[in-house]
């Protein structure tokens, strides 16, 4: 559920590996916002619920089925799967060339638009909570609202909507930038 539709590059994050599922639950972003939700597979296996034994509270909702075949058409129109990759590079790439000017990012990784940075203390490579809150913190002051995850607290992770302007996107990285390079600065 978390890779969302197009998010990760491909329609479906399981794509990027040599994976076919028997089983595979889709919900959240198919029907943009709407609620519902399925469960797709091999045809046997579908095939082998009796009649009636497969059901759900947001099952055959008209109106949410026809916001997802909509969802559907503007992934495709709108060519999401490609734009989540090269909005994702650029991200990737605007984080990467920070890395000597911000010792703290550890790591940068994620296909498509699903980026995630790590900061780590430069000396002890330990998980860096404090860099990764006070980024957050002044992101937020400018206007940018970023996620703190992770087992430490230490990992941003990104989540823009895959409709985002250029402008929007554009802006946003730049405030990421300063905030980053604003954090280091302050740290010193």
């Amino acid at each position: 559920m978390q890779t969302g539709f197009a998010r990760t590059g491909k329609l479906f994050a399981m794509e990027h590996y040599d994976v076919s599922p028997d089983l595979m639950t889709i919900a959240k972003s198919l029907a943009g916002g709407m609620p519902l939700s399925g469960v797709v597979g091999r045809a046997e296996i579908m095939d082998a619920a009796a009649p009636g034994g497969l059901g759900g509270t947001y099952a055959g909702n008209p109106l949410a089925v026809a916001a997802a075949h909509a969802v559907l058409d503007i992934i495709d129109e709108e060519r999401l799967c490609e734009r989540a990759t090269r909005l994702g590079d650029k991200l990737k790439s605007t984080l990467h060339a920070l890395r000597k000017d911000v010792p703290q990012i550890a790591d940068v990784r994620g296909p498509g638009a699903m980026i995630a940075v790590e900061f780590c203390r430069p000396d002890t490579h330990e998980p860096d909570t404090a860099f990764a809150r006070a980024e957050q913190t002044r992101a937020l002051e400018r206007g940018l609202l970023l996620l703190v995850c992770g087992v430490y607290g230490n990992v941003v992770r990104f989540l823009f909507p895959l409709t985002i302007q250029d402008e929007i996107f554009d802006e946003a990285l730049a405030i990421l930038e300063d905030v980053l390079t604003e954090t280091i600065a302050a740290a010193a």
